[in-house]
């Protein structure tokens, strides 16, 4: 079996800080975004699709240097705050299974996150949106992971706290485990996630190793 984890929100408690990140930078720029509705709109989601969808409800063109601007605002925060989710590593490295990460971020945000994290050694596989054409709620990112690891879909189990990273494993044909730990999730995301199709939801990630194996088990 493979197992394929999301990065921001599952491996690392990131999505909290990304999401006042990017409210905080869009509403310097006059398009004026709370924490919340961020979170509520696009955790998950590339910045690419991000990006497209905020020029398209706002009728504007985002700066050219928007992405480089968010970036570099992210990664001096991240500096200041970022942590891994409690006990994921503890929890991969009692896992048996081939293990590699797929996230909506871009590579160098994933690499960035996971060696100020201290989890960089446990992947030696990570892959990200911005290699395939269409980012999660689609397919495209688990199936090219599939493809690329050797392992037919059937045979994965994937790791996610997004609605739209459950919804883009699902349509893959994998398993999901949901999970609800993270600093974002609010009053009902564990009732969201098994709505979009999460065959079980955690909050704690020393859940994961007997979860996975209820799951996987004859």
């Amino acid at each position: 079996m493979l197992v394929i984890f999301d990065c921001d929100g599952v491996l690392v408690d990131s999505e909290a800080l990304a999401c006042q990140v990017d409210a905080d930078v869009l509403t310097s720029l006059g398009i004026a975004y709370t924490r919340d509705e961020i979170i509520n709109q696009f955790v998950g989601v590339s910045l690419k699709d991000m990006m497209a969808q905020i020029e398209r409800e706002h009728e504007r063109t985002l700066p050219a240097d928007f992405a480089d601007t968010l970036n570099r605002t992210l990664f001096a925060r991240f500096e200041r705050e970022l942590r891994p989710i409690e006990g994921v590593r503890d929890a991969i490295l009692a896992l048996p299974h081939r293990r590699c990460v797929a996230s909506s971020s871009l590579p160098e945000r994933i690499a960035f996150s996971l060696r100020l994290t201290g989890l960089d050694d446990l992947f030696e596989h990570v892959f990200s949106a911005s290699e395939v054409r269409r980012g999660k709620p689609a397919p495209d990112l688990f199936l090219h992971v599939a493809e690329r690891m050797g392992s037919s879909a059937d045979g994965c189990v994937v790791i996610e706290d997004s609605i739209a990273g459950v919804q883009a494993a699902r349509a893959a044909g994998m398993k999901v485990v949901g999970f609800a730990g993270g600093g974002h999730c609010g009053p009902g995301h564990v009732d969201r996630l098994k709505a979009a199709g999460a065959l079980s939801v955690i909050d704690r990630m020393a859940e994961l190793p007997e979860t996975l194996r209820a799951l996987t088990s004859p």
